[in-house]
């Protein structure tokens, strides 16, 4: 059965009139689904050649919460669990501007990042659409608020999911759903050429975050396969490209590892490979994982990397580490749920 979520308005009421039904039904039926009421028989307005209809034809469902952990600085991590009963993780963030929700994008991943938990036991397969979007929409009804900004990064390599991430990016934009500005919404992808390509031709307002990481293709290879396939100078071609398309600045993520890529030597050579681009680099402590050894950088060391990269003229903030004691990182959550269960 189709996820009725997948259906944009229009999509819902050329379906509507093929059955027979109103078209006018399609925009009731839009404003139920946007509320979180996805039980035909909860939508009054409708007739019930309507309901039998849509039931009939629709898996009508929010994913539903397996799991909820809640940090002491207020960010939640929730484990989903989907119609075919797979696990996804959202994880909901509480900033001075309101509340910021981390999707996933696929169930696992296959790109086999060393520092990602999300690509230990591979990709299960890409998520809808709509299964997307119905993340922001159980988000907005645990919290009981608007959700304000999107960021593509929880599980899975959203540019690897290309068709379903731009019609999610679509249906969550339309006046008529959620109606979230694409200025709101960060892609974050490690770094998948040809797809940033596509996506620039696009010309779509959204944040483009690069996982980079490294600063030489030979110690990125080393973390992160597809570097066996773009360099970075390739990506930083492609990141040129999109911003010449969009007039979008771009962020550059870099995840600090304690005596690997976080020295002064680092530091200078990042701000050499950014230097006379406008863009932005997020600095991150990595998350220490399960039967990894890396460990986040210290403060003094995040500090001095930041210090001279705004010397250097390149804008960087230090991401604020959030949920670090509920497993809040990509993947961390599901896995040791997985884990355990495959323990019982």
């Amino acid at each position: 059965m189709t996820n009725v979520y997948d259906y944009s308005l229009e999509e819902l009421r050329a379906w509507l009139v093929s059955q027979g039904e109103s078209a006018f039904r399609a925009k009731q039926v839009y404003d139920y689904l946007y509320k979180g009421i996805t039980d035909p028989e909860q939508m009054k307005t409708l007739n019930k050649s309507t309901r039998d209809k849509l039931e009939e034809h629709f898996f009508m469902a929010l994913p539903q919460v397996l799991e909820k952990r809640v940090s002491k600085d207020g960010t939640i991590k929730m484990l989903m669990v989907l119609e075919d009963r797979n696990i996804i993780e959202t994880v909901i963030m509480k900033y001075h501007y309101g509340y910021s929700v981390c999707v996933s994008s696929q169930i696992g991943c296959k790109m086999g990042c060393t520092f990602c938990a999300s690509t230990k036991d591979g990709m299960v397969r890409n998520l809808t659409p709509g299964e997307i979007l119905s993340q922001i929409i159980a988000a907005s009804l645990v919290v009981g608020e608007r959700i304000s900004h999107v960021v593509l990064m929880g599980s899975g390599e959203p540019l690897d999911n290309f068709e379903a991430v731009l019609k999610f990016l679509s249906l969550v934009n339309a006046k008529e759903g959620l109606h979230l500005s694409h200025r709101n919404i960060t892609v974050s992808t490690c770094g998948l050429v040809n797809r940033i390509i596509e996506l620039a031709d696009k010309k779509l307002q959204i944040t483009l975050a690069i996982s980079l990481h490294e600063t030489t293709d030979e110690a990125r290879k080393k973390i992160m396969p597809i570097a066996n396939k773009y360099s970075i100078q390739e990506i930083l071609n492609s990141v040129e490209y999109y911003m010449s398309k969009t007039g979008r600045r771009v962020s550059f993520e870099y995840a600090l590892v304690r005596g690997s890529n976080d020295t002064r030597e680092n530091a200078y050579a990042l701000a050499k490979l950014l230097e006379g681009m406008k863009v932005h680099v997020n600095l991150i402590p990595v998350n220490a994982i399960k039967e990894m050894l890396y460990l986040p950088s210290t403060n003094e060391s995040i500090q001095d990397f930041k210090d001279i990269l705004l010397h250097s003229g390149i804008e960087a903030t230090i991401r604020r580490e959030m949920g670090g004691d509920i497993d809040a990182a990509c993947g961390q959550l599901r896995r040791s749920y997985l884990e355990n269960r495959a323990d019982l």
